[in-house]
Order: structure tokens, then C-alpha cells, then sequence
């Protein structure tokens, strides 16, 4: 995949990630503005749906944005020391070592929930990956899970937007390596934000 676009998609989110914002308005619109760019970025050269197929994926199909779906949460950090270095299937009937950083607490549709938060071996601790299944996994949603990543955040604050949620690559591409979210990532809600299936 090209570095641009993987640098076109990294902005799009950005603009849509962090707290949420006081003003509802502008939260949509952000992430109006993100999913937008993230069509675009998906037509264009270095995309990780092939040409035969972006009719049929393109643009991407999303729950309506809800902000209550984005959740203040606290990250409890795994001491260095009890961190564990796990070892996570994927698609492609392979392993991907991950180090588990710790986990998200938060409180939505009144249930307190928790997301263990990976980082791949050799990658940069400062990205959280929070893959995760729920209610809706298999039927309105990729059947093999979605993904978060959430900037690490130097105040301690963090907020868990599921109306960011996305499908992994290989919901477009096969040939994509995809890692499953483990068995403690399943949450017991049905997440009705974020990527869905056409």
C-alpha cells in the first residue's frame, strides 16, 4: 500500500478522532467529512479494494452517526512487567504477535464494557488497535469483526467512538492478512455505529 495513501486515510480520521467535540453539529460534520475522504482515498491509487470491485463497496455503508456512541473511557495500562506478549490468528490461517497495552473501561447503553487495547510487536506504542465483535458481527457487520485505533493519549483521557469503527481490509480484498479479535473482545451490545456491511 502506498505511504500517501495510507497518509490520506491516517488525516481523515484524525479529523474525526479525540474528545468529542461540545458542539454535536460539528462532530457530525466531522465525521461526515472523514467518511468522505475515506470513499475518496479508497478510489485512488494504492486502495485496498481492487477496481473490479469498488461499485460494489464504494462509498463504504455506515450506521447513521450517533454521538452517543462516543464514550469517555479510562485506559487501565498493563504494568510493563505483567504485559502480555499474545499471539493473535488471522485470516490468512496465520498468527500475528501483539503486545496487550491494557484495557478500556466504559460505560454505553448503561452496560460498563471493556476492550483489551494491542499493539503489533515492532510497531509504535503510541496507536492503540481495539479490534472487537458484537450483537450486530455477522449479520449488519463484517462477520470477522471490526477495528479502533486510538491515539495514546499523554492526559489520560480517552474516548471510545465507535462511530468510528471499520471493517478490516479483508472485508474488500481476501489477500489481506487480517487479525480476529480475541475471545475477550466480544462485547455483548450490539454496536449500531461505525462501518456495516452493504
Amino acid at each position: 500500500m502506498s505511504r500517501a495513501f495510507v497518509t490520506i486515510v491516517a488525516l481523515a480520521l484524525a479529523a474525526a478522532c479525540g474528545s468529542r467535540p461540545p458542539d454535536e453539529g460539528g462532530y457530525v460534520s466531522g465525521i461526515a467529512s472523514a467518511r468522505a475522504a475515506k470513499d475518496a482515498a479508497f478510489r485512488a491509487a494504492g486502495s485496498p479494494v481492487p477496481p473490479a470491485v469498488r461499485d460494489k463497496f464504494l462509498p463504504l455503508a455506515y450506521f447513521p452517526i450517533d454521538p452517543s456512541y462516543a464514550v469517555p473511557a479510562a485506559f487501565r495500562e498493563d504494568p510493563p512487567a505483567a504485559r502480555q506478549r499474545v499471539q493473535i490468528q488471522t485470516s490468512t490461517h496465520e498468527t500475528r504477535l501483539m503486545d496487550r497495552m491494557g484495557t478500556l473501561e466504559f460505560t454505553l447503553q448503561g452496560q460498563a464494557l471493556r476492550l483489551a487495547a494491542f499493539v503489533e510487536v515492532g510497531e509504535s506504542p503510541d496507536h492503540l488497535w481495539v479490534p472487537f465483535t458484537d450483537l450486530t458481527t455477522g449479520k449488519d457487520t463484517y462477520r470477522a469483526g471490526r477495528y479502533l485505533e486510538i491515539q495514546r493519549s499523554a492526559s489520560g483521557i480517552y474516548v471510545v467512538d465507535f462511530n468510528l469503527a471499520f471493517s478490516p481490509y479483508c472485508y474488500y480484498n481476501a489477500t489481506y492478512d487480517c487479525p480476529y479479535p480475541p475471545k475477550e473482545n466480544r462485547l455483548p451490545v450490539a454496536i449500531r455505529a461505525g462501518e456495516k456491511v452493504r
